[in-house]
Formats: structure tokens, sequence, C-alpha cells
């Protein structure tokens, strides 16, 4: 069987995590078996990654491609980048610090797409298992459903959307329903692609076969106040674009309180952003997804009111 796996990550100023990533995939049993390649873009570093660039020299076997880049391309258009670079049918996109415990994740992950649910379901993107490095704990943020209390327990499920620190894509996907928004900078990105996805008759799934540690800490990144109003205005123009008008109206609200929770009553950028937001009719033009895909979208019980 040919390698039918694309590794993409993107790196910004942890040379340490992403050398260990890169290590956590050699010791993968026959990595060349199912990885093609390993396409590792640093998106502007300000640090340096002798040690990186030292052991891609060292270990030329793994196939990967080093890319430099000058301008911080951020995530959305970094992974566009890398997606139209790669060359296998399936494409795993991981953060710069995960790592795989297990040393035969790239053996099932080449067969996943293959289990008779994800055929039979249309299946274009599963989210791996994603647990805390620090604690071996869940990572709650990283479980694609809301209703984590109902799902956690489950081996698989379809769901609305996925984790962009560690999942598993169909490359044909982004040849049908276009690419990671790019002026997405920050935040709700996945949320977009998810909708086009689900429009154009795929699902999106949850499998527990592979499970990754997410070095990000159990207490969570705390964003900044412009990312968290990034986040609310990229989420308002998801929910204007793809969903019935009621879920734009209802997202922006539930947000500005959202954000105001976050910010401790930072009113003055909550009215900033609010004039912002009121001006996504007019600046976005309807995409909305059809009633089989709305459907879907209920019986998987997405969020869809925020």
């Amino acid at each position: 069987m040919s390698p039918n796996i694309s590794v993409l990550i993107i790196t910004y100023n942890r040379p340490e995590d992403t050398l260990a990533l890169l290590e956590s995939l050699k010791a993968q049993e026959k990595l060349n078996n199912y990885a093609g390649e390993i396409l590792l873009l640093n998106n502007a570093s300000t640090v340096a990654y002798n040690k990186v660039e030292e052991f891609i020299e060292a270990n030329p076997e793994m196939q990967i491609e080093y890319i430099p880049s000058k301008e911080n391309l951020g995530v959305a258009k970094g992974r566009n980048f890398l997606i139209q670079k790669a060359k296998c049918p399936y494409l795993l996109v991981v953060d710069d610090d995960i790592e795989f415990p297990d040393t035969n994740a790239l053996q099932v992950l080449s067969q996943l797409f293959s289990k008779k649910q994800y055929v039979e379901n249309n299946t274009a993107i599963i989210t791996l298992d994603i647990f805390y490095y620090e604690n071996k704990e869940r990572q709650r943020s990283a479980f694609p459903h809301k209703k984590y209390d109902k799902y956690v327990g489950k081996n698989w499920f379809l769901t609305s959307t996925f984790s962009g620190g560690a999942n598993i894509i169909k490359k044909e996907v982004f040849e049908k329903v276009g690419y990671f928004p790019e002026d997405f900078f920050y935040g709700m990105e996945e949320y977009d692609l998810s909708y086009r996805i689900i429009g154009a008759g795929y699902t999106l799934a949850y499998d527990n076969s592979v499970k990754v540690y997410h070095k990000e800490s159990p207490l969570g990144r705390v964003p900044t106040k412009e990312k968290l109003a990034m986040m609310w205005y990229n989420k308002s123009v998801v929910a204007w674009k793809y969903l019935p008008n009621r879920y734009f109206y209802s997202t922006a609200l539930m947000w500005t309180f959202e954000y105001l929770r976050k910010t401790k009553f930072d009113v003055v950028g909550a009215i900033r952003n609010l004039k912002k937001i009121r001006k996504i009719p007019k600046l976005e033009p309807k995409n909305k997804i059809n009633q089989a895909a709305l459907n879907y979208l209920k019986t998987v019980e997405a969020r869809l009111f925020y």
C-alpha cells in the first residue's frame, strides 16, 4: 500500500515542542508506509529553530519539507498553503505542541476512513482523541461537541465541527468546497469550513482510535480582548453566511455577554465590535446551507444559537 497521509504542521515560536513532535513521528512504526511527507511551515517565528533544522537534516528518510515563511500567514492562510502543497489523499493536521503516545497511530489513521460508519456517512473530517500532556486528562475545549457529558463516553459519533488541533481530512473536500477563509486571521475558521463541507453532503466525526497529547495548559490559553473580539465577529459572520437569520442575531447577542464576561466588562470594546457586526449583512453574501444540511446539524445536536 502506498503512503496515503500528508502530515501538516504550522509552528510559531515553539522549537522545543516542534522537535518533540517530530521525534514522536519518528517513533511511529513503519512511518514511511503511511506518511508520504511531513510539511512543516515556520510561520515567521522570532526565535531560533536550529535544533529542529538539525533534526530534519539528520533524518532525511522522514521526508520532512521545512518551509520558513517571511511573514506570519495566520492559521487559516498557513493551512491553505500547506493543503495546496500536500500530495496525499489524507491530511493529518496537528498543532506543533502535539505528541503521539502510541507508536501505531499513523497506521491506524491510514485506515480510519475505511471504517464502515465513515464510508456509509461520507465522512470528510475526523477529530482525534485529544488529552492534555501535563495531566493526561481529556481536553474538554478540544472535544468536538458542546454536549460533552452526553457524548464523551462514545467511541465515535457524527458531529458538526472539528478540532483544529488534531484531525485528519480528506484532501478532496477542499477541491469541492474551497479552503479555510483567509480573512479569519484568528478563530472560528473551523466552523466556516465545517458548514461548507456539510452543505456539500459530507459529514464530520470524532473517533477515539488515536490518542494525542496536547501541551496546552489545563488552565487554557486566555485570549486577549482583540482575539475574543475576532472570535465573536467571525462566529457572527459564519452564522450570517450559512444559517437562517435568527441564528445570526442570537450569536451576536450571546457573544456580547460572553465578551463582556471574559473581559471584565470592556463596554467600549463591546460597542466597537457590535458596530462592526451590524455591518456584516451588508458586507457578507448569504450562502445558506440547504435543508438537508440544516437537518443534519439538528440531528447531531449542533449548538446553533451561539
